[in-house]
């Protein structure tokens, strides 16, 4: 996808954290404005369902329960959204699009119906390198609506987050000065698996740019009752490890640390076993990424960037759904 550069916004330390997502609403309020005014999902699913008698309940109780876990991060969404200068509604939705979703109507479902934020990722630790490549695909209401955060922290932490427009830092990938770097992947558990008004999946991944060890990022993960699933890839530059670590509701967790075998995961379950939605665009990239070379830097690359499943490619080109960029993660000697 052809783009122009994305902006980096270094902001920080902040009097708090309401101030921190002010600073960071006012800066990007057009991208933000622009991102909600063009958001199918959001205007055509999302801002109706608000409205209706039963989403009501659902959105005071998520709101609740994340506003209770983490009530920093919950000052911070009201700031980006005073800062926009938008409906604080609408920055809560956008960011609890995947928790809400599930609970409206197949009726109310229309073309403009979510698609998975369809990510691919390639692992490895071996003698000789040690590298997570990851894509970031997502809807293409987000192309033209992202930027860099850099925050800094009044403990002396910092971190640089991707950033979708409006929503908190970071449900794509981030790093911080601990060495410590996540990617991220969606996964699909059926409507039988997804709690209602649990902790949302954007609040974990804000936690986890503020974790000082991959030892605290688990607890942090751990810690969380989720209320639908994700998979993380988390890399500890010091330690030389990778581990993805995938979570469902219930608090189940299960963590599988990549070795000298390449490791691709896209969009499923590969080991939590958990009922999950039967994704074809999914199992066709993780099908593809079998068959490809995966024994150098160069391969991995080139396999994140492959498009010969026109209709599945594992990079992705429209209508609507693009691979904003791709990401390489890895030790430096």
């Amino acid at each position: 996808m052809q783009g122009k550069m994305l902006e980096i916004f270094e902001v920080g330390p902040c009097e708090d954290d309401y101030q921190l997502g002010f600073l960071i609403g006012q800066r990007f309020c057009n991208q933000i404005r622009s991102r909600l005014a063009g958001d199918l999902i959001l205007q055509n699913q999302l801002l109706p369902f608000a409205q209706t008698p039963q989403a009501q309940p659902l959105i005071k109780a998520l709101s609740e329960t994340n506003q209770k876990k983490f009530p920093r991060y919950w000052a911070e969404l009201q700031g980006t959204a005073e800062g926009s200068g938008v409906p604080v509604l609408d920055i809560i939705l956008i960011n609890f699009r995947k928790e809400i979703l599930p609970f409206i109507s197949k009726t109310a479902m229309n073309s403009n119906a979510d698609t998975a934020d369809d990510c691919s990722d390639i692992l490895i630790v071996s003698d000789s390198m040690a590298i997570a490549a990851h894509n970031e695909d997502a809807n293409v209401a987000l192309v033209g609506h992202i930027y860099l955060i850099k925050g800094k922290l009044s403990s002396g932490l910092s971190f640089i987050a991707y950033t979708y427009a409006g929503e908190l830092p970071s449900c794509a990938f981030g790093f911080n000065s601990q060495g410590l770097a996540f990617t991220l992947n969606s996964v699909p558990p059926t409507e039988a698996e997804i709690v209602p008004a649990g902790v949302g999946r954007n609040f974990v991944s804000r936690d986890l740019l503020e974790a000082t060890s991959i030892a605290d990022v688990l607890a942090r993960i751990r810690s969380a009752e989720v209320s639908v699933g994700h998979s993380y890839n988390l890399i500890d530059i010091q330690r030389r490890m990778i581990l993805n670590v995938e979570t469902a509701s219930g608090s189940r967790v299960s963590v599988h640390e990549v070795g000298t075998t390449p490791f691709f995961h896209a969009n499923m379950y590969l080991h939590l076993q958990v009922q999950q939605v039967h994704d074809e665009n999914s199992i066709s990239r993780q099908k593809r990424a079998a068959v490809l070379p995966q024994g150098s830097k160069t391969d991995f690359l080139s396999l994140l960037g492959d498009t010969e499943d026109t209709k599945y490619p594992i990079y992705m080109t429209g209508p609507t759904l693009y691979t904003l960029c791709t990401a390489r993660i890895h030790q430096l000697w």
